[in-house]
C-alpha cells in the first residue's frame, strides 16, 4: 500500500497526515507525489507512522490555536490543560499576573499549575494583548468574572459581553466558549444578538486549590449549544474531545446539552453543594445546642451509601466565589417557579454564622474570660487556600463585631502594610497572635495550632475540606 492510499483510508488530509509523520506539509507533498522518495528512509518512516495512526475522533484533532481570556483559577487551569497539546495564548489585563506566568509562577496556590508551568512543556503564550491573540485562533475561551449584583438579582456579565463584542469584531470565523459561570438563558440570548455568531457554553466544576486537577481527571465534559444544528453540534463535540484530550483519566463522560440546561446543570450543581453543606452544618448547629457528639452522628448518617461519606465536614459556612453567588442567581431564576429549598439554603448559611459567633461568645463565658480577645486564624476558607473572597469567616467576624467584641487577625496573605482589615487589628507575628489571642477560631484546623490546641475554637471535625 502506498502512502497516499493508507492516508485516504484513514481519512487523513496532508495537513494532518504531515504532523502525525513529523515533517512539513512540503516535505510530505514530496512524499506522497515523487516516486523518487519510496526508497528513502523518510518515505518508510512515514508509511510506518501512518500505520500506526488509529482513526478514532480524539486522534483526528490536530492542534488548534486557541485564546483563554481571564486567568484566575478557571482560566489558567483550562489554558495549562490545553497548552499540552495546543498553542494557547493565556490572556489577561492584570501584566503583573501575566508577569509571574511567563516567569512560570502560578499567580495563586494550585499545586499541579505550578508543577506544570515549572516542569512540564507547554504551548502557552501569557500575554496581555487580546487583538493579537484572537486573530489567528480557532478558538476563544472566557474565564473572566461574573461577580452576582444583589441590586439586579443578577451575574454581572459585562466582563463576558465586552470580549465577546471583541472576539468577533477582531475575528468574526472565531468560536466562542463561555466558562464564566451565567444565567440560564444567557448563551442563547447573547447568540441571538450576534445572530448566531458561533457561541458555546461549557460549565466547569473545579474545586479551588485543585482546578488543573479536576481539568486533568473530570467529572464530566458538558457543552452547550445554542441550537442543534449540526454546525453547532459538531463544534461542540470538537471542543469537549479537546478538553478530553488534555485529560489523564481515560473514561470521561461528555455531553452535549442545549446552551440553557447546560447554565441549569451548573447552577444546580453548586447549589447542591451548597445544601450539603448547609445540611451537615445544621446538623453540628443541633448537636451543639443540645450536648451531642456531631462526629458521631454525621458518621451515622454517611454510613448510608445514598448520602456518601464525602463533603459533610462541618464548617463556619459555605463561602468562596461559587457558591454564594450561584445560589443566589438560581433563586432569583425562579422568579414565578415555586421553590422553598433554594431560599432556605440561603437563610441557613446566613443564620450559620450568627449560631457559630454566639457559641463562641458562650465559650468564652463558660472559660470566664471578661471582655475577650478573639483571634483569627486565617481569613480563607480551605487549607493551602490563598482566597478569602465571599469567605464565610468574614460572616464570623461581623457578627463578632456587632457584639463590641474585640477581634484580632492573623492571615499571612494580607500585605505587610496592612495592620487593619476589616476594623480589626491585623497581627503578622504567629507566636505574639497566639499569646494576645484568649480564643483562636480556625475554620479550618491547621498543625500550627498544635501548641495551642486547648485554646481553638473549629468545627472542623474530620480534618479535610
Amino acid at each position: 500500500m502506498i502512502l497516499k492510499d493508507i492516508r485516504i483510508t484513514k481519512e487523513l488530509t496532508q495537513l494532518e497526515a504531515s504532523l502525525i509523520c513529523f515533517v512539513s506539509l512540503r516535505t510530505y507533498k514530496r512524499l506522497e507525489l515523487d516516486p523518487k522518495y519510496k526508497e528513502t528512509d523518510k518515505y518508510k518512516r512515514a508509511i510506518q507512522s501512518l500505520n500506526k495512526y488509529k482513526n478514532t475522533v480524539n486522534s483526528r484533532l490536530t492542534s488548534k490555536i486557541i485564546t483563554v481570556v481571564g486567568l484566575g483559577y478557571v482560566g489558567l487551569s483550562i489554558a495549562t490543560l490545553l497548552s499540552q497539546q495546543n498553542q494557547v495564548y493565556a490572556v489577561d489585563i492584570s501584566k503583573e499576573k501575566v508577569d509571574l506566568i511567563k516567569k512560570k509562577q502560578c499567580p495563586f496556590i494550585d499545586k499541579d499549575i505550578s508543577v506544570f508551568l515549572k516542569n512540564k512543556s507547554l504551548n502557552l503564550i501569557p500575554t496581555t494583548d487580546l487583538e493579537s491573540s484572537i486573530r489567528n485562533s480557532e478558538y476563544v475561551i472566557i474565564a473572566t468574572p461574573t461577580n452576582y449584583n444583589p441590586e439586579s438579582n443578577k451575574f454581572d456579565t459585562s466582563s463576558v459581553e465586552s470580549v465577546i463584542k471583541e472576539a468577533l469584531r477582531i475575528n468574526p470565523k472565531v468560536w466562542i466558549i463561555i466558562k464564566s459561570t451565567v444565567g440560564v438563558g444567557f448563551t442563547k440570548y447573547i447568540s441571538e444578538q450576534y445572530q448566531y455568531g458561533r457561541i458555546l457554553f461549557s460549565p466547569e466544576f473545579l474545586r479551588e486549590g485543585k482546578a488543573l486537577y479536576d481539568n486533568l481527571y473530570p467529572s464530566r465534559i458538558v457543552v452547550g449549544v445554542p441550537t442543534r444544528t449540526q454546525q453547532y453540534l459538531s463544534k461542540a463535540k470538537q471542543f469537549a474531545h479537546l478538553l478530553k484530550n488534555g485529560a489523564l483519566k481515560n473514561d470521561v463522560e461528555i455531553n452535549i446539552v442545549g446552551s440553557s440546561e447546560a447554565e441549569a446543570i451548573k447552577l444546580f450543581s453548586n447549589t447542591y453543594l451548597a445544601f450539603r453543606v448547609a445540611y451537615f452544618n445544621e446538623l453540628d448547629s443541633f448537636a451543639l445546642n443540645k450536648g451531642l457528639d456531631s462526629n458521631d452522628i454525621i458518621k451515622g448518617v454517611s454510613g448510608d451509601p445514598r448520602i456518601g461519606d464525602f463533603y459533610n465536614n462541618p464548617s463556619f459556612g459555605y463561602g468562596g466565589y461559587c457558591l454564594p453567588k450561584d445560589t443566589k442567581q438560581l433563586k432569583s431564576s425562579f422568579d414565578d417557579v415555586p421553590e422553598k429549598l433554594i431560599s432556605a439554603i440561603i437563610d441557613s448559611n446566613e443564620s450559620r454564622g450568627k449560631f457559630i459567633s454566639k457559641d463562641i461568645i458562650n465559650k468564652a463565658k463558660e472559660l470566664n474570660i471578661d471582655n475577650p480577645v478573639i483571634g483569627i486564624y486565617r481569613l480563607s476558607m480551605k487549607t493551602n487556600s490563598d482566597n478569602y473572597r465571599e469567605s464565610s469567616v468574614l460572616n464570623v467576624i461581623k457578627e463578632l463585631k456587632k457584639k463590641d467584641v474585640r477581634v484580632i487577625i492573623y492571615e499571612p496573605i494580607i500585605s505587610n502594610k496592612e495592620r487593619l482589615f476589616n476594623g480589626c487589628q491585623v497581627e503578622k507575628d504567629l507566636e505574639v497572635f497566639k499569646k494576645k489571642s484568649d480564643i483562636i477560631v480556625a475554620n479550618r484546623y491547621y498543625s500550627l495550632l498544635d501548641d495551642v490546641k486547648d485554646k481553638v475554637y473549629t468545627r472542623d471535625l474530620l480534618r479535610r475540606d
